[in-house]
């Protein structure tokens, strides 16, 4: 068991009792000394703004010497921000050479690694090609990209959120997101640091069916809907937003459930895909308004479980 080094405990102390000051005080002399912990968890900090302003590119370089100092999270979180470039720096083939070192001794990293070389990737990552969309709405928009992902993406996909599903979340415009009775699945997502390059490959897939570039991606969230639980009808759209939720891609992670299909209310139509297919769909009008015919809801599953992958797009780059 990783013991925590004296002082860092000490600034956790102080940080619990409100003296953050003194604690990031603390960890900063912790770092200087080059303990990857210390590194780590400054670079923790200012990824998210805790104590200090939000610094990602601080983050990123204090990441990258904790890895260096053989920080095994640090190390994993380094490559990832390298292979999304969501600290600003993206670096497609030099996580790639990160990926395949620490594939020798990590197994969910050897997975990866096997799925990204399965996969048919420019030199930087996109998709050399997408199979055939296949409308299915003019109004609403909407498509379906039979086996976008592939069984084991799919796979991939699940056993990362495992350990992170909670109660979802409906997003606030002008308030923290919050649990709402209208959507009763568990969610999981990928944000910036767990979203490993494997992910972050199928990220840009998904994007490309959209026909939209990966930075106007939100992170993606994988759903669980168990028996009973649903996402009733609903819209995409958020009002009095600047940047707006244009486009969703979901795709279906499993099979073998009953019930749980995708309903379009007012177009009087349901979709329920197969293991890796992803249904596209627009949310808004030319003039960005809400589309009205674009009113969904995920139906409640009557037997078995439910998995899905949900990537909202905006219309810009997406800025959390």
């Amino acid at each position: 068991m990783h013991q925590v080094h004296p002082m860092l405990a000490q600034a956790f102390a102080l940080s619990e009792a409100g003296r953050d000051a003194e604690a990031l005080l603390l960890v900063n002399q912790l770092a200087a000394q080059g303990h990857p912990d210390g590194l780590f968890t400054l670079a923790d900090v200012h990824w998210r703004g805790t104590s200090v302003p939000r610094n990602v590119a601080r983050a990123l370089e204090l990441f990258g010497r904790a890895a260096e100092a053989g920080h095994g999270m640090a190390i994993r979180a380094y490559t990832n921000l390298l292979a999304n470039g969501s600290a600003g720096k993206r670096d497609w083939r030099g996580a790639l050479k990160r990926l395949a070192e620490e594939a020798r001794g990590d197994r969910r990293r050897a997975q990866m690694l096997r799925l990204i070389r399965a996969m048919d990737l420019t030199a930087d990552g996109d998709p050399r090609s997408l199979p055939q969309r296949r409308p299915i709405s003019e109004s609403p928009e909407v498509a379906l990209f039979p086996r976008l992902l592939s069984a084991a993406e799919c796979d991939h996909l699940v056993e990362v959120a495992g350990p992170n599903f909670e109660k979802s979340m409906v997003y606030g415009i002008d308030s923290p997101d919050y649990v709402d009775p209208i959507r009763t699945s568990d969610g999981s997502t990928m944000h910036d640091l767990i979203e490993d390059p494997a992910i972050h490959a199928l990220n840009r897939r998904i994007a490309a069916a959209a026909g939209v570039a990966v930075e106007q991606a939100e992170p993606l969230l994988i759903l669980r809907y168990d028996v009973g639980q649903q996402y009733r009808n609903h819209f995409d759209f958020l009002p009095g937003a600047e940047n707006q939720r244009m486009m969703t891609g979901l795709v279906y992670l499993n099979e073998g459930y009953e019930g749980g299909e995708t309903a379009f209310i007012k177009a009087d139509f349901m979709v329920k895909g197969r293991k890796g297919d992803a249904l596209v769909f627009r949310n808004i009008m030319p003039d960005r308004r809400a589309d009205p015919m674009a009113e969904h809801a995920g139906l409640p599953v009557t037997k078995g479980v439910k998995l899905l992958a949900s990537l909202w797009m905006r219309e810009r780059p997406y800025m959390p």
